[in-house]
């Protein structure tokens, strides 16, 4: 009965890599109508706040004419869409719309003794104009959260005294200020609105709202807070689908910024509930807006070519200059970081984009995908159980049919949760493997040919660095097709394990190269568990421990540049045009090669595979980024692995060189 099971175990390996490679095969059709999906929306808007501009121009000897000049300038240089918050009195008294006096201010100018009972907040309308357009707005919306609204005249000026504290009345959102509205439709600007979720939810009124904003050429809202408009008071109205439906009815869709520290809330159901008809969002802060005009222009390429991102949106505030004795601002550098062949308008066009109203994805998703699906999921089990296999070959066959099972659970339960987990278990997988198979090959060789010439050597090793880069990237179509959801492309969901991802096969090599070498893993483990620790053994733990907590730091977006590194980088960006991973090119695949070439004369190179697995892993790693346009990916992955081949055929060099120098004088130099 054993020997049978091991037979069909044995057996079985050879089917489990044709389910692989049908899997692939059926991946095929998935990954193209991913790539017509990242392909069908190619406009790029920028995008300026006009608070921030407010603020800015508050600070000017004539702040009208200074703001009308720098909307024509920020027009001229290719923003062509301003961001409108909700108007505030703080915001309408910037714009010298109003004037807002607290109580104390009002027994000044009357020459009177403050009230210790009354904390009402005053003001007084600038202009006739101003008094007939923003004295329903600001009435209607203290009336709607039941605070008292009062006629108070100021000299000759109409004004209304509002019973709420000064510091608090500022605070509340009203609609857009009119005016400013008007004046930046008449200069041509496309407005993106900024919605909050601070005020009642009213259906009836947020119809009237999205219908004046559709007329007006709004195509996207932005929503200002931690939470989407219709959030809190989803629970009592089912508000968030009475607002779906408004935005559905006007043809308005959504933005999302990325990285934010946490998700706005209720984004993902209205996203789902408008058929994602949503857009991500790169928001560049007002304390960035001062870096050079080259590392912006960088940094809005890439957000564009690399991340899926549409919408650019630019922050920008005045700050005191004590070195100038100045008020200053970054809007001058913004500009410059925009215009000229090296701007990033023209760099981003040379890409293959347009200027215009960034537009949602067209979902490429047909029904037989499912169908293909199932294939894909055989498959990538099949892997997995594979790995299995050359650790533990007698579990084969019974890991495989657990994994379909649990597959078929998981895909019931937690549909998300069952595809993440299964992708990642190909991802790690499949780099595993490929690495394994290359340390077979290169005992199978040296066994057979125990004096193979320097050439040979060569030859093999660039044969191996090849094969097992084709094995590597063979996870990359089950990655795709597992993840192939809009959700991915627009980070609304993510793709887990990443930290995993980079430890598993490192990991699983190590265990691979210290005790499958041997007679037996037992006694390859008695072996290791018997040696003396010395302090050399400490010191070189703890620099491991250093380094790989490095190395986890780096698999994020938060990770520590290298002093250079970030130079490095874009000359790689501007160079090649898309920038290959350092940690590939300039040291795994190198190791691996020089590794795998020293390995056909000395055993213990063998042990570099630990570390050139992360060549490995990362090629696929680079695909799990789903924001990342797959085809880009591809050109990153091939890229470092030819960059990776020069640098490590200079490496083989080097180490021949050695070779050759150690075969000569080492007799003389060993010699008693």
């Amino acid at each position: 009965m054993i020997r049978s099971w091991q037979r069909w175990n044995d057996a079985s390996r050879k089917w489990l890599w044709i389910l692989v490679i049908v899997g692939i095969v059926a991946s095929l059709p998935v990954i193209v109508q991913r790539v017509q999906t990242e392909s069908s929306a190619n406009k790029v808007e920028f995008v300026f706040n006009y608070r921030g501009l407010l603020d800015i121009a508050s600070y000017q000897a004539n702040p009208a004419a200074y703001m009308d000049e720098q909307l024509d300038r920020l027009k001229a240089a290719g923003v062509n869409t301003i961001a409108m918050f909700e108007s505030t009195l703080d915001e309408l008294s910037k714009a010298r719309r109003i004037m807002v006096f607290n109580a104390l201010d009002v027994a000044k100018m009357t020459q009177t003794v403050v009230s210790p009972e009354g904390n009402y907040t005053y003001i007084a309308f600038t202009s006739t104009e101003n008094e007939q357009e923003l004295r329903p707005m600001i009435e209607e919306t203290f009336r709607n959260l039941d605070i008292p609204v009062m006629p108070w005249r100021y000299q000759d000026r109409e004004g209304l005294a509002i019973g709420l504290g000064m510091e608090e009345a500022v605070m509340k959102p009203m609609q857009m200020d009119p005016f400013a509205f008007a004046m930046l439709r008449d200069k041509g600007f496309n407005i993106l609105p900024r919605l909050s979720d601070n005020i009642r939810y009213d259906q009836d009124a947020l119809d009237q709202e999205l219908s004046f904003l559709a007329e007006n050429g709004v195509k996207r809202i932005l929503f200002d807070g931690e939470s989407v408009k219709g959030y809190q008071d989803n629970g009592a109205m089912n508000s968030l689908q009475g607002f779906a439906d408004l935005l559905n009815k006007h043809g308005i869709g959504l933005a999302a910024i990325e990285n934010l520290k946490a998700p706005q809330k209720g984004l993902n159901t209205l996203a789902y509930l408008t058929d994602y008809n949503i857009v991500r969002l790169h928001s560049l802060s007002d304390t960035e807006a001062g870096q050079d005009k080259k590392t912006l222009s960088d940094r809005f390429v890439l957000a564009t070519k690399d991340r899926n991102i549409r919408m650019i949106y630019l922050n920008a505030s005045p700050s005191k200059d004590a070195a100038k004795a100045a008020i200053t601002n970054p809007i001058n550098n913004l500009i410059d970081s925009l215009q000229g062949p090296e701007g990033a308008i023209q760099r981003i066009q040379d890409n293959g984009f347009e200027m215009g109203q960034a537009e949602a994805f067209e979902i490429h998703d047909s029904s037989w995908q499912k169908y293909l699906k199932a294939f894909v999921v055989l498959g990538g089990v099949a892997f997995c159980a594979l790995l299995v296999s050359y650790f533990i070959a007698p579990l084969t066959l019974l890991v495989f049919l657990l994994g379909l099972i649990g597959s078929a659970g998981l895909y019931v339960l937690k549909p998300t949760l069952f595809e993440q987990a299964l992708a990642l278990g190909v991802a790690i997988s499949a780099p595993t493997i490929a690495t394994i198979l290359a340390i077979r090959k290169v005992k199978e060789i040296k066994g057979a040919h125990p004096d193979i010439s320097a050439g040979r050597r060569l030859t093999h090793t660039i044969v191996l660095y090849i094969k097992t880069a084709l094995i590597s990237l063979a996870a990359v179509p089950f990655v795709i097709a597992l993840l192939n959801n809009i959700t991915y492309s627009l980070v609304l969901n993510q793709f887990r394990g990443v930290s995993l991802l980079h430890l598993g096969p490192i990991f699983l090599i190590a265990v691979y190269v210290f005790l499958y070498q041997g007679s037996s893993v037992w006694q390859e483990l008695r072996n290791w568990l018997r040696m003396p620790i010395t302090l050399i053994w400490v010191v070189a733990a703890a620099v491991l421990g250093v380094a790989a907590l490095y190395y986890l730091s780096r698999t994020g977006n938060a990770g520590t540049l290298l002093p250079g590194e970030a130079w490095f980088r874009s000359f790689l960006e501007n160079t090649f045009g898309v920038r290959p991973r350092n940690k590939e090119f300039l040291l795994a695949h190198p190791l691996f090669i020089v590794g795998i070439f020293a390995a056909f004369r000395y055993r213990w190179a063998l042990y570099a595979m630990v570390i050139a697995v992360m060549g490995q892993l990362s090629m696929v790693d680079t695909f799990a980024h789903i924001h990342t346009p797959a085809v880009l990916s591809l050109i990153r992955g091939v890229l470092g692995l030819g960059l990776g081949l020069i640098v490590g055929l200079i490496a083989v060099l080097i180490w021949h060189i050695i070779e050759r120098c150690w075969d000569k004088w080492s007799p003389r130099l060993l010699k008693p």
